[in-house]
């Protein structure tokens, strides 16, 4: 597999593995990812995948001699040495209950009117796809997804909320995505999900990964409310 190597400060250096955004590269990247995981060498610290690129961060003290970032670099190849682009397994896929409109989701109107279709059309859209987890970012938990139809894409709002209720589902160009916790934000607000993505006191602490699928589907106000179990 080919892929260049450059600094992010002076703790931590990007393996690009590939220019686009693709099935194949996220084939790649996981492929990197797990490798450098499963070796979980004493220097690294984290390693964090992307759309196109694994970031990998290191401990300084590892190294007392010479440059730290071409040691790491040269370590970073001979573990990579051989590995292949491989899809590992089959994929988790999380089905996702969203309760779409009304005060949950705002914005769900403005979309349709945007698309020329009804809410009603955004939804059955919305939730008749797979989605693909390529990152994870942002904000804790929060899920980077490909696969949205873009006969319901939307602009992001030209005044950013300073305020969005953590689990809320919106739409943002051609990405979806749901927020794990309360943070200002600009997509279109769609609906809410009952389902918790960052659990803080879980390990890992992020219901989602890259590589995972995902599933929206309608449910109704009474089954969200059920399946908050009395949360707010």
């Amino acid at each position: 597999m080919e892929y260049t190597l450059s600094p992010l400060g002076d703790q931590a250096v990007v393996i690009e593995v590939d220019c686009d955004i693709s099935i194949e590269a996220q084939d790649k990247v996981l492929a990197v990812s797990a490798r450098l995981e499963e070796e979980a060498p004493e220097w690294m610290v984290e390693v964090v995948p992307a759309y196109t690129s694994v970031t990998v961060f290191y401990r300084l003290g590892v190294f007392v001699e010479g440059n730290p970032y071409a040691e790491v670099c040269k370590r970073i190849h001979e573990i990579l040495a051989g590995v292949e682009a491989s899809r590992a397994g089959s994929p988790k896929t999380v089905r996702i209950p969203v309760l779409y409109g009304g005060e949950w989701g705002p914005d769900l109107e403005f979309v349709a009117q945007h698309n020329g279709c009804t809410p009603e059309e955004v939804i059955s859209i919305h939730s008749s796809g797979e989605y693909l987890v390529h990152m994870i970012g942002f904000a804790p938990g929060f899920p980077f997804v490909g696969g949205m139809s873009e006969k319901i894409a939307a602009p992001r709002r030209k005044t950013p909320r300073l305020r969005i209720p953590a689990r809320t589902v919106g739409i943002a160009g051609k990405q979806t995505g749901v927020y794990p916790i309360e943070t200002p934000g600009g997509w279109q607000l769609i609906g809410r999900t009952p389902l918790e993505l960052f659990l803080p006191e879980q390990d890992p602490p992020s219901l989602l990964a890259a590589g995972d699928r995902i599933e929206f589907y309608p449910i109704s106000q009474k089954e969200y409310e059920e399946l908050r179990g009395g949360r707010p």
